[in-house]
């Protein structure tokens, strides 16, 4: 069976697509089962080699950009490397954050279960998101000791990139994004599963500004939000952001 992404730029150089939750990039001895991967699907699709340029965690949407030569890729990944790729993505996250601030705190680097860890630990990576609340909503209903929830839509601008940086910060500052089985609260995962039919990390990459790396002119791929994002953010009340 082949699987058709819905494509949001495609030139000589570049093809991004729109990942859904759920598929990893590439194959990974983390999710040894798995056997979809957006690197071939994507090449089945086009009919013609794609090259990583980075990576979106398997439960992430949105705006994955891949290379179709080496040397693009190779380009394009140096700006994120710099720092200077621009990144906007959007997450449904657990209690209200302030209207915006930044998430200035250093994250210790983590290692894939196949990577081999040095014997010398290195100190923690500086690390900074920016963020802004868009909508805030209290659900009637009781989790914890608390006898009403409270849920918050946000944009976050991640502007180092860790790994896993996002989910970390906002765990980090007490508001995790829902959905998040690593760094999130399992009760009210539970009750947006309960509640709406939800099974996904709600945190979507919703834009990407670089360099082309042929052209040198600047270029901003936007990717509205999929189905099931979409019809969440509807379902609490709120207005669909504009991309």
């Amino acid at each position: 069976m082949q699987y058709i992404h819905p494509i949001l730029h495609h030139d000589a150089q570049l093809i991004a697509i729109h990942k859904p939750s759920g598929l990893l990039v590439h194959r990974s001895e983390i999710d040894r089962r798995e056997t979809r991967f957006a690197l071939q699907e994507v090449r089945d699709q086009i009919g013609q080699r794609v090259h990583a340029i980075h990576r979106l965690d398997k439960g992430t949407s949105g705006v994955l950009l891949f290379g179709l030569d080496a040397d693009s890729a190779r380009a394009v990944s140096r700006q994120f490397e710099a720092g200077t790729v621009q990144k906007r993505y959007l997450a449904i996250v657990r209690g209200w954050p302030t209207d915006e601030g930044e998430i200035n705190y250093p994250l210790s680097r983590q290692y894939d279960d196949y990577e081999r860890q040095p014997d010398t630990i290195a100190p923690p990576q500086e690390a900074l998101t920016r963020y802004r609340t868009l909508a805030c909503i209290t659900l009637p209903h009781s989790v914890d000791r608390y006898p009403s929830s409270r849920y918050a839509l946000v944009a976050l601008d991640p502007v180092t990139g860790r790994k896993h940086q996002l989910r970390r910060h906002l765990k980090h500052i007490a508001h995790p994004i829902i959905g998040d089985a690593t760094y999130g609260k399992g009760q009210h995962n539970r009750l947006f599963t309960q509640l709406y039919g939800s099974q996904r990390l709600l945190l979507a990459c919703t834009e990407l500004s670089f360099i082309h790396p042929a052209s040198g002119i600047p270029v901003k791929i936007v990717a509205p939000l999929g189905d099931d994002f979409a019809n969440l953010i509807l379902a609490l009340g709120w207005t669909l952001p504009k991309f």
